[in-house]
């Protein structure tokens, strides 16, 4: 038997978290995604492209996957950074050829680009948003997918003091 004791603050060794779901699909454009103990979620796509309309496309999943990410990854940062907010809301969208979906080799089937707009809430300074948003997206696992993917990401962050926003 072999056991040896670590640090969890040892940042020098990779803390590796395993994480798993299961899919199934019946012949058709849905899939049904089993969560485990968070339940299961579709995916489906529009009638339109051959779909039943029972769920967001896989991409607008991804895209939703983005802003949750974000949006987690941006209260752990700022709870780090002592920074005080009282909510983020998204607005996102993502240009793709469909090319790639039709099968033409060399165009990519994946994002082209994606926009967001983030809209914190916060009395902090833009100087103090600035740090966090920087921080959050050097964190984020789905932010850095999409970039390392080669996708265009453009992010705005915007911020609305709580007073402008209990007026509105």
């Amino acid at each position: 038997m072999s056991s040896k004791v670590v640090s969890a603050e040892d940042m020098t060794k990779p803390i590796i978290r395993k994480k798993s779901i299961s899919v199934s699909n019946a012949g058709d454009m849905k899939a049904v995604v089993d969560a485990g103990e968070f339940g299961t979620f579709v995916t489906d796509e529009p009638i339109a492209h051959g779909g039943g309309s029972e769920g967001p496309s896989p991409l607008q999943a991804v895209l939703g996957s983005l802003c949750g990410c974000e949006s987690v990854t941006f209260n752990r940062t700022a709870a780090e950074f002592d920074f005080k907010y009282e909510g983020i809301e998204y607005e996102a969208m993502f240009t793709i050829d469909i090319r790639g979906r039709k099968g033409v080799r060399g165009v990519v089937p994946h994002f082209q680009t994606v926009r967001m707009q983030a809209n914190v809430t916060t009395d902090e300074t833009e100087e103090r948003l600035a740090e966090v948003v920087e921080e959050t997206e050097a964190r984020c696992p789905v932010y850095n997918l999409l970039k390392d993917a080669g996708v265009k990401v453009e992010t705005t962050w915007v911020r609305h003091s709580t007073a402008a926003a209990a007026n509105a």
